[in-house]
């Protein structure tokens, strides 16, 4: 059942997209996984590195739903430890360890925040008592425990904070991450290890035999091409599409999955004074503002979303209530002028057959709903690994003994070599010219395949120069994301190889020429193709804007929907009841 290691390579170029099409047809698989998220990916990784014959397949691109919408950190949420959910904090808390210790260090990394005390008293014993065990359950020693603050020695800390907003404060640390590069990372880490993954490639149906499932047909939806693709078993790793893919085996699911939906405003670090993030209190949950390279990302909000399920869109309402929220506390308020970017994500909770007795749970969830057919859902972006293992393990009724998880010891791509190749950083500004700002930036991005990107430079020194319209990115970087990284549309390019999408104030429009022309020949584009990619992001980026002026989901969920899919001929999908 164990190939022997099918590639030594972590390129997903096209090359590599013609081959695993060939790959995935030619013989059965052990384990077929649909979604590309961070779950599906991780889903691939474990299995891969159990010695299983493994596939992934994603209809869009890698982390296009909710892993690139996220709140970019990895942490153990400090209001599920208040509901007494101690079991999943400390789950959580075990995963951001071993993060930024061993497996993800070039990617993942602490960011400090401010817990903002309001009451005088009874207030600070309590949260210094919830951050001692939430700082116990870390474990590890990566990230400082809790540190107590007076009023002063909080605003030095967060000037921009209104002085009778709080009477002192608690400052801990969690991680962050660019949840799509993450995402991204732990797919061609899967690849490395003899997975094939495959983006733009839609389930459009499941091979049954009897009762059992027994693969899948697949569509190329750039190509139109479609094949059948045999395996022992098929794991539904999509999120909140969990109950489309369950209809299609004609089973029944054993648990349901809800959207709900986030919203993320991103604003320039300039506009809010402060060096580290806050938790802040809401009557529905937690916002928290983050910092996040030289800008904010404030957020989130929490409500049912009954539409698009590709392309949520934020309303005017949510941008009014994240605005209020934070300003509130904050000395110099922050206003629609100041947002650069906004972002919409879907949360995939659990909810049971009857509305009446099911609670929306952030715990994940694994089913055998029919043989040959493993689901997972629910969960957290931090503990995708765990998941992934759980999902893995719930296949050996299907495939027979197993050998145990790994992936706790295996290293993102990218890591090993990444603390050398932070020592040697001045070394390689020497040699390319570039600042040590640059060089500390693609060093968070790539680790140690930072080689490979500058690389493409010795044939073309002017890829080492900066994009015009988004300075904070490489020429190189784009189309590193090209040859390298499985982008095959400006979106993927725009949104999340890069996130000018989100951290311009043009969102990437002023950009898209540049970048198009810049991978034209590596993905075959001829000059009515590039005008198209061009114009069908100017497009995607305006009916956006104009979702974001309305005040419900309904239109806003319209305007969004204007826009035509990027990738052709793929379908709508709401959410349903």
């Amino acid at each position: 059942m164990a190939p022997a290691l099918a590639t030594t390579t972590m390129r997903l170029g096209p090359q590599e997209r013609r081959e695993t099409w060939t790959e995935l047809g030619a013989r059965e698989l052990d384990v077929l996984v649909v979604g590309g998220g961070v779950t599906g990916a991780g889903v691939a990784l474990d299995a891969a590195t159990r010695g299983l014959r493994t596939g992934l397949v994603e209809a869009r691109d890698f982390a296009s739903g909710t892993s690139s919408r996220s709140s970019k950190l990895f942490h153990g949420g400090l209001r599920y430890l208040e509901q007494l959910n101690f079991r999943l904090v400390a789950e959580a808390l075990r995963e951001r360890e071993l993060m930024l210790t061993r497996i993800a260090p070039h990617l993942v990394r602490p960011v400090p925040f401010l817990y903002p005390l309001a009451h005088r008293g009874w207030e600070r014993p309590y949260v210094a008592a919830g951050l001692a065990l939430y700082d116990q359950m870390g474990g590890g020693r990566s990230v400082p425990r809790q540190k107590h603050l007076s009023r002063s020695g909080a605003l030095k800390r967060f000037p921009g904070l209104k002085r009778e907003a709080l009477v002192g404060a608690v400052q801990y640390y969690d991680a962050q991450a660019d949840d799509a590069r993450h995402t991204l990372t732990v797919a061609r880490t899967a690849f490395h290890y003899g997975a094939q993954v495959r983006s733009s490639t839609e389930v459009v149906e499941l091979l049954r035999e009897a009762d059992r499932v027994v693969g899948a047909v697949v569509r190329d939806v750039e190509t139109g091409a479609t094949q059948r693709i045999r395996s022992k078993v098929v794991v539904n790793a999509t999120g909140v599409w969990t109950d489309d893919l369950q209809r299609m085996s004609g089973g029944r699911g054993r648990f349901r999955v809800r959207a709900s939906k986030g919203v993320h405003l991103v604003v320039p670090r300039d506009r809010i004074a402060g060096e580290v993030g806050l938790i802040l209190r809401t009557e529905r949950s937690v916002l928290f503002v983050i910092p996040w390279g030289q800008h904010w990302i404030v957020g989130t909000t929490d409500t049912d979303w009954q539409f698009d399920l590709a392309h949520p869109a934020a309303t005017s309402t949510d941008l009014d209530f994240i605005l209020d929220t934070v300003n509130e506390v904050l000395a110099v308020p922050l206003s629609r002028n100041d947002i650069l970017g906004v972002y919409a994500g879907l949360r995939p909770l659990l909810a049971g057959e009857s509305e009446d007795t099911s609670q929306l749970s952030r715990e994940h969830a694994v089913a055998r709903p029919q043989p040959g057919l493993i689901s997972i859902a629910g969960g957290k972006y931090t503990t995708y690994r765990v998941m992934a293992a759980d999902a893995v393990d719930a296949a050996e009724v299907d495939l027979g003994p197993l050998r145990p998880s790994v992936t706790e010891h295996v290293p993102l791509v990218g890591a090993e070599g990444y603390a050398a190749m932070v020592n040697l950083a001045p070394e390689l500004g020497r040699e390319t010219g570039l600042p040590p700002w640059r060089i500390e930036h693609l060093l968070g991005r790539y680790g140690s395949l930072l080689g490979e990107v500058l690389s493409l430079a010795d044939e073309d020194p002017t890829l080492l120069q900066p994009v015009p319209a988004a300075q904070e990115y490489l020429r190189a970087e784009l189309r590193y994301a090209a040859t390298h990284e499985a982008a095959l549309h400006l979106d993927d390019l725009l949104a999340r190889r890069t996130r000018m999408s989100i951290a311009t104030r043009h969102r990437g429009v002023d950009a898209a020429q540049d970048a198009a022309d810049l991978v034209s020949d590596v993905l075959g584009w001829d000059a009515d193709t590039v005008r198209a990619e061009v114009e069908g992001y100017a497009e995607r980026v305006a009916a956006e804007r104009r979702s974001q002026d309305l005040p419900d989901d309904a239109a806003s969920d319209a305007a969004r929907r204007e826009a035509h899919e990027v990738r052709p001929g793929l379908r709508q999908v709401t959410a349903t009841r």
